[in-house]
């Protein structure tokens, strides 16, 4: 029976880390701080426990803000990282049935997962894609925060509190100026960069997406590349169907699946609304689903995948959107077998 390699649990918080090595059945326990010399010191007690760092996995879950430095840090010192779906950790333990929670159990309920599911390697994006990305968190929440003050602005102006509202006001502008500031500097940082600009100019050719989603799409999601297919990306972004029936008692009807970032998907839906009506194929697809008796919301749930599978095809052949594409490339098909055909008649005279 082979050996199964070390498996390393790392429960990330602010200012610590709490790590679990699983080596042969066994847990050993450590506490670090959250900092670059914590790493280190993760290292050095690695090695002290007799362990390859080119075979050992680490493990953590996806924290937001404070997983991707520490996955970073620990990729510069050797080791393979990666990062994992909460969900995920959560319906492992559920299958274990934990019933304690902590931050040692957490790590080592990590570790445990990560050596009997052996997750994929995570890969950092490219630095330009990762500022893109803050830049798209920072313009979400002064959007949200500018909605904030316009609904207090109808408030104050519904109680005639004249004070409040030109306060408010102010504010509401000073907003708007900022937002307006980071949107040139996302469409610059995205023209200054080759590989953003490419895939914002293939994006934009798609009738029904705009610049808004344009940024949000290749700031939270990515390079579109490194999913496998249209299906990942759309599972990615919580688009995909999911069906719930068993036996004759169940009969749940499919909704969408809802998982992934709420930002990215919540920027799909209006795009979705307009390419039903201005997108020469995808207006086709709602008719359709419209004429088999399918509900609008519905329609423009299953408009949004198609959208996302669109967007994948057209970044990933590198070639602008083309209403007749298919059939342009059925009449080349024709035209070279033409063409053979010809040749070897010639040929034969």
């Amino acid at each position: 029976m082979d050996k199964e390699a070390p498996a390393v649990g790392i429960d990330v918080s602010k200012h610590k880390l709490d790590i679990a090595l699983l080596v042969d059945g066994r847990v050993r326990s450590k506490s670090v701080t959250n900092s670059t010399t914590g790493y280190h010191e993760l290292k050095v007690w690695l090695n002290r426990c007799k362990v390859e760092l080119d075979e050992c996995a680490v493990c953590m879950e996806a924290t937001g803000a404070y997983s991707e430095p520490v996955a970073l840090g620990l990729q510069a010192l050797g080791l393979t990282v990666s990062i994992v779906n909460p969900a995920r950790i959560k319906g492992f333990g559920q299958s274990e049935l934990i019933r304690n929670k902590n931050d040692g159990i957490d790590a080592a309920l990590i570790a445990r997962y990560c050596a009997k599911m052996h997750p994929e390697p995570w890969h950092a994006q490219p630095p330009e894609r990762r500022r893109l990305r803050t830049w798209c968190d920072r313009l979400k929440a002064l959007k949200e925060m500018r909605q904030q003050e316009e609904n207090r602005l109808e408030a104050c102006t519904f109680s005639a509190n004249a004070e409040l509202v030109e306060h408010i006001q102010r504010h509401v502008n000073w907003l708007s100026l900022q937002i307006r500031e980071i949107e040139c500097e996302i469409e610059n940082h995205i023209n200054r960069h080759p590989c953003l600009k490419r895939d914002a100019d293939l994006l934009r050719s798609i009738p029904g997406i705009g610049t808004a989603t344009i940024m949000v799409m290749l700031g939270h999601v990515g390079d579109f590349r490194r999913f496998s297919s249209a299906k990942a990306l759309a599972a990615h972004l919580g688009v995909s169907p999911r069906q719930r029936s068993s036996g004759s008692s169940i009969r749940g009807r499919t909704m969408m699946s809802r998982t992934g970032n709420r930002a990215t998907r919540s920027a799909l839906y209006m795009p979705a609304v307009v390419a039903s009506r201005h997108n020469p194929i995808l207006r086709t697809f709602a008719e359709r689903l419209h004429a088999n008796g399918l509900p609008k919301k519905a329609a423009i749930g299953a408009v949004m995948r198609k959208l996302v599978h669109l967007m994948y095809a057209i970044v990933r052949s590198g070639i602008a959107f083309t209403p007749n594409y298919l059939e342009q490339q059925v009449e080349k098909a024709a035209a070279a077998r033409r063409d053979i055909s010809r040749s070897e008649a010639d040929l034969q005279t």
